[in-house]
């Protein structure tokens, strides 16, 4: 891909670390001791383990690992989730993303070239949203209410992975009317999610037979291209030989005679007239 362009992964990540930002200047100007604020201390640290991991896989692809280090280091640095000071720099990769952005010229072609890494980017950054949403919002609208037992940031993401995958464990559940709500939108996305990755799965399996007859296909387009590309070379030499042995059968036009007037007889005086 030019190094211009903008992939599918690239403006996935670039979307979580805006999230992560927003999480960061949440923690940043509240009390770390507040449950809800402990629960997006944990968020953070599953963002970024996302951002390393997206890290090395750049690295592991890239064929010039020095000139991947020297353009990434900034989001390995960022991604550390023990030094609360680098987080910010996550606003860089964001503006960097950004940046790729406004210099490319369509954003639409490159997602269309590369559905699976589209689907799995979306799928990924989806699911860390709907997690992060969901396990915030249960956790503010059941923490305090009588009878709740959503009381702590390990319970509200266990209530979140267990509603988004549709288990339903049972053993914890929202009480309030504005958590039930959460949990019916909750499972609504994971029954979307799960149906995107069995649709994905069944892709992987079937696109393989695709691509063998799709390239079965192009090398037999292509053959016929050659075919016909040598008949016509072909004709327009026979052309050209044609149109030689015309110039040389062809003889040569005869030059027209120019048209003479005649000359009037003098009738002058002076002229002497004959007998």
């Amino acid at each position: 891909m030019n190094k211009d362009s903008l992939s599918p992964r690239e403006l996935g990540m670039m979307l979580l670390s805006l999230l992560s930002v927003i999480i960061v200047l949440v923690i940043a100007f509240n009390d770390e001791t507040k449950e809800s604020i402990r629960l997006l201390i944990l968020l953070d640290f599953a963002i970024c383990m996302v951002f390393i991991s997206n890290f090395f896989w750049g690295l592991f692809k890239s064929d010039h690992k020095g000139h991947f280090i020297r353009d990434h280091w900034i989001d390995l640095v960022a991604s550390l989730p023990m030094i609360e000071q680098l987080r910010y720099a996550r606003i860089f990769q964001v503006l960097r993303v950004i940046r790729l952005v406004r210099m490319s010229r369509s954003l639409l072609t490159p997602f269309l070239q590369h559905k699976r890494e589209t689907t799995v980017t979306s799928l990924l950054v989806g699911l860390v949203t709907v997690l992060t949403l969901s396990s915030v919002l249960i956790l503010l609208f059941e923490d305090g209410v009588a009878g709740a037992n959503i009381t702590t940031a390990e319970d509200a993401i266990w209530w979140s992975l267990v509603t988004i995958s549709t288990v339903g464990y049972g053993d914890f559940y929202p009480v309030t009317m504005e958590g039930r709500v959460i949990g019916a939108v909750v499972i609504v996305c994971g029954v979307s999610f799960f149906g995107i990755v069995a649709g994905y799965l069944a892709s992987v399996f079937v696109s393989p037979e695709e691509e063998e007859k799709l390239h079965q296909q192009n090398q037999q387009l292509q053959q016929r291209s050659d075919e016909l590309e040598r008949q016509l070379k072909h004709l327009h030499q026979q052309n050209e030989q044609i149109l030689a042995r015309l110039e040389t059968l062809t003889p040569a036009p005869a030059p027209v005679p120019v048209p003479t007037t005649p000359t009037e007889p003098d009738h002058s005086p002076d002229s002497p007239t004959t007998p």
